[in-house]
């Protein structure tokens, strides 16, 4: 199914987004990289959850704020992606950014990982960011 994202909650409330501006926005972001959104889903979570699933699909026995399942085939970007709201308020308060600022960021982190940039490797991290900064601009 074309441009369908679900937003799902796991043991929080859903955060304060307009999920219509960020489903448009979402769309725009994976157009701008030459891609097409299929089925995205979001979980929100607490960090419970996201180091349950860190440790159960991923062997890595850590926080973060979002893990990402890529199921996408071709340009279609398709995944499941959880996303601790509890990390995104710690790491919003670590570097003075506004809540809804950070989690718009990482809501946005996951669709550039499905459009096929990396943050891991060698100098990919800033490559990362721009495009982060690039979509924030566009969401604004």
């Amino acid at each position: 199914m074309l441009n369908s994202i679900q937003w799902l909650t796991e043991d929080v409330e859903m955060p304060q987004i307009d999920t219509a501006v960020c489903r448009d926005w979402l769309i725009n972001v994976a157009h701008d990289h030459g891609r097409i959104v299929g089925e995205l889903t979001y979980i929100f979570c607490n960090d419970d959850k996201i180091i349950e699933v860190n440790r159960q699909f991923l062997n890595h026995d850590y926080y973060t704020d979002i893990i990402t399942f890529d199921n996408s085939r071709g340009r279609l970007i398709s995944g499941d992606m959880f996303i601790s709201l509890d990390t995104v308020r710690t790491n919003a308060e670590g570097i003075g950014a506004d809540y809804l600022t950070e989690l718009h960021r990482v809501i946005v982190h996951g669709v550039l990982h499905l459009c096929g940039i990396n943050d891991k490797g060698p100098g990919e991290r800033e490559i990362m960011e721009a495009n982060e900064d690039r979509a924030l601009a566009m969401l604004s």
